[in-house]
């Protein structure tokens, strides 16, 4: 192979050069798992997905996501805009597209339900988390104020101490008390590498979400991500991070049964606001189901060489 195929797209948004960049490689057939980190670092977005055909002829496709330094296993956004993408096209590896695409990852199946016009032109996706919530340890909230460059009464314990949280893909999370210390937060690598060697000894790919509610509407939530480690300094949108602060934040009601729906917006600090609901489902204590979805935007598209 001496080339591939591109497109570029910005998820949770429906405006260009807003949300977050995406690359897709609609199909990478050929490509080495070397090629595919390299094509994943030439672009330097968060993510980059290369689109496979399915082991399992049940399934769409099989889906390998890669940051500027790794593979990972899930992660929200490249779901949704692959998903996009795929969705505009006739067909994927010769089967007709339907309305639901089912992705295998290393996760495990993701689900993703298009979204479309009255006219039938899709415009978004929403996608199942692929793994039920799992809650790390708990962090101090020094290590948390000096990874974000912020002052240890700033974050809030009101609704819960900062933990590791995951439906897919871990990360750290924690409230801030006000808007204004959201704005302010700056990663401090040295800090996260040190977090990373104590709570994600694994890979040291420690990564931090942090959020604030507004007292006004509580399910309408800012946020920002941090992920330097991964050469990632800040996200302007990050599903799996919001799939599982939905999902903890409903697991925390007393109710037994319940849907939440949030909205959260991130990037806007970047100017690169985004948008991303978050439905999740508590049924008998347990949350059981998380969708995490938004619009998207095509912004460019063309040949990689080899």
């Amino acid at each position: 192979m001496n080339s591939v195929a591109y497109v570029t797209v910005d998820v949770f948004t429906s405006e260009r050069f807003s949300g977050n960049q995406l690359a897709v490689i609609p199909d990478a057939r050929g490509l080495t798992d070397a090629q595919m980190q390299n094509i994943a670092a030439e672009f330097r977005y968060s993510e980059v997905t290369f689109v496979l055909p399915p082991r399992d002829p049940a399934n769409t496709a099989h889906v390998r996501i890669f940051t500027p330094t790794m593979e990972i296993p899930f992660a929200g956004h490249p779901n949704v805009g692959t998903a996009f993408v795929l969705g505009r096209q006739r067909d994927v590896f010769g089967c007709p597209t339907g309305d639901v695409l089912r992705f295998e990852e290393k996760a495990g199946i993701v689900e993703a339900a298009l979204i479309r016009e009255a006219d039938g032109q899709v415009t978004g996706a929403g996608i199942f988390a692929p793994q039920r919530l799992s809650l790390g340890p708990q962090i101090d909230r020094e290590t948390i104020a000096h990874c974000a460059s912020i002052e240890v009464a700033a974050i809030s314990l009101a609704a819960h101490a900062p933990v590791i949280a995951s439906v897919g893909l871990p990360f750290a999370v924690a409230e801030l008390a006000d808007l204004e210390t959201l704005g302010k937060a700056c990663p401090n690598t040295a800090a996260f590498a040190e977090a990373g060697r104590r709570y994600s000894p694994e890979d040291d790919q420690f990564a931090l979400f942090l959020y604030m509610r507004q007292a006004e509407n509580p399910w309408h939530l800012r946020a920002r991500m941090f992920a330097p480690l991964d050469n990632v300094i800040e996200d302007p949108a990050t599903g799996s991070a919001s799939g599982a602060l939905g999902a903890l934040l409903t697991s925390l009601l007393p109710d037994t049964d319940a849907v939440v729906e949030l909205t959260i917006e991130q990037g806007v600090e970047m100017g690169r606001r985004s948008v991303i609901g978050v439905t999740a489902r508590k049924s008998g204590g347990q949350v059981d189901s998380i969708r995490i979805a938004g619009e998207c935007a095509t912004v460019m598209g063309g040949t990689i060489l080899l």
